[in-house]
């Protein structure tokens, strides 16, 4: 077969090349309203919400990091972005100056705030415009078989 380059591919190769396919095409299409709306990437409205959900609204930078799957590097820029414009500020540790904390602002907190209800209506949205109730509940279950049971919220705390 000429034209065959790989094998003929398993139930869970195609599943896994459609969860890649949907997770790009919602990546981007709520990245691109998160942007144009709140002047936030979906990385800075998961950082801004994760902080908002830790006692103190302070993270070690290290940890963060891990979260958020960035590089120490990634989170730097990443952060760096949001301290310039007043959403997180730079904590240290008094017992560990190596230490280094992330902390979420009170302007960070009503950003996160002013985005989450717009950025939840989109997410309904797009997944409303595909997907009828029974079929948003099947999915939600098989994600969370195959993340462990890690719901992933996308609204901050009250």
């Amino acid at each position: 077969m000429p034209g065959q380059v790989l094998p003929a591919q398993s139930s869970a190769t195609q599943a896994f090349a459609g969860l890649l396919r949907a997770h790009a095409t919602a990546t981007r299409r709520l990245n691109a309203q998160l942007v144009a709306e709140h002047d936030l990437t979906l990385s800075d409205y998961e950082v801004l919400l994760r902080l908002a959900r830790v006692p103190d609204r302070r993270m070690r930078r290290v940890d963060l990091a891990e979260q958020v799957l960035l590089t120490a590097s990634g989170i730097t820029r990443l952060l760096d972005g949001l301290e310039a414009v007043g959403y997180v500020e730079r904590g240290s540790c008094d017992a560990d100056r190596r230490v280094v904390y992330a902390v979420l602002t009170d302007a960070g907190l009503e950003k996160l705030r002013a985005a989450s209800a717009s950025h939840v209506e989109q997410i309904d949205a797009l997944f409303g415009e595909r997907l009828d109730e029974a079929e948003l509940s099947e999915l939600a279950d098989l994600l969370l078989k195959l993340g462990q049971g890690d719901p992933g919220e996308c609204e901050p705390a009250p």
